[in-house]
């Protein structure tokens, strides 16, 4: 998918390099077509990071998106400078009035507190709330997911044992799912929390299927309408977001688990193997065809789909 992003987003020069196709804007607007407009709250402390994961998987369609970032007000985060948000970044506030092809929520560094005593919880929850008539399609993912799961349907969060971390193997659980097509019998995605969200809880919603499942127990969870998709791993991170990780952490002498399935022979001192790579790109460029483009009304402003 050509993106149109602004020129001097960090991110650009990063995709331009890996051969994706970003679009500035002077070119998209001369283009006689509506592109997908993808709006995505990034609530990760290190914006750029995310916004490079998600829009190399983004732009891996022949679709066109226009892509807008937003931030909470109610925590203004502290990795990121005043001077980025108020140039890449606007708020729920901007774009309230507007309605959206898709909507990302992604992860957030809060899983270790009750969805109530975050600091943002409230305006993620009113934002939620606001996605059911205004995005045709949601798309969780990981903290994005569990408060997704929670605001909609109720559903908690539980505490592991021990840290869900590395590269799990999943399967498929339906069978002819469009958000799936392409998929292996078997195919791998990491995952980094201390949560987890049980099977037992999602089949008690009637309203919910599990789509995809594994070592790290559900992964795709879809809600009948196939208008809310809930992701609790991250096909998006890049090959040493789990290094990088792992070695913060040994660092600060936490003496983590080396990430599973990771490292060769689990040796932290190779080059660890990416297995994912194919089922991230499959995953979002699925989403975005299938329900987002084939099911979004041409004139947005007629957009009515609320969830209930």
């Amino acid at each position: 998918m050509p993106i149109k992003i602004p020129n001097n987003l960090p991110a650009a020069n990063v995709l331009e390099g890996e051969n994706i196709f970003v679009m500035n804007a002077a070119r998209a607007y001369s283009q006689d077509i509506r592109p997908l407009r993808i709006l995505i709250l990034n609530l990760m402390p290190i914006k750029d990071v995310t916004e490079t994961q998600l829009l190399r998987l983004l732009g891996n369609t022949p679709l066109q998106a226009e892509v807008d970032f937003i931030y909470t007000e109610s925590y203004v985060p502290t990795h990121t400078s005043r001077a980025y948000l108020s140039e890449f970044y606007g708020t729920f506030a901007e774009v309230r009035h507007k309605k959206y092809d898709g909507f990302i929520i992604t992860g957030a560094p809060v899983e270790q507190y009750a969805f109530e005593e975050v600091a943002y919880w409230d305006e993620v929850a009113e934002i939620m709330q606001w996605s059911k008539k205004h995005a045709y399609s949601t798309f969780h993912i990981c903290w994005g997911a569990q408060a997704g799961l929670y605001y909609h349907y109720g559903i908690p969060k539980h505490w592991t044992e021990k840290k869900i971390f590395g590269v799990y193997e999943h399967h498929l659980c339906v069978q002819h799912e469009s958000l799936l097509r392409g998929f292996d019998d078997v195919f791998y995605v990491p995952h980094s929390r201390h949560t987890e969200t049980r099977r037992t809880d999602v089949d008690a919603v009637s309203e919910l299927d599990v789509l995809a499942e594994g070592d790290a127990g559900v992964y795709i969870i879809a809600n009948l309408r196939r208008r809310q998709f809930f992701i609790t791993g991250h096909a998006e991170y890049d090959p040493m977001t789990l290094k990088a990780e792992y070695d913060r952490d040994l660092a600060a002498g936490m003496n983590p688990d080396i990430p599973r399935n990771y490292y060769p022979d689990d040796d932290p001192s190779r080059p660890p193997v990416v297995r994912w790579r194919s089922v991230a790109h499959l995953l979002f460029a699925n989403w975005l065809n299938y329900y987002v483009y084939q099911g979004t009304p041409y004139e947005l402003d007629s957009l009515d789909n609320a969830d209930e």
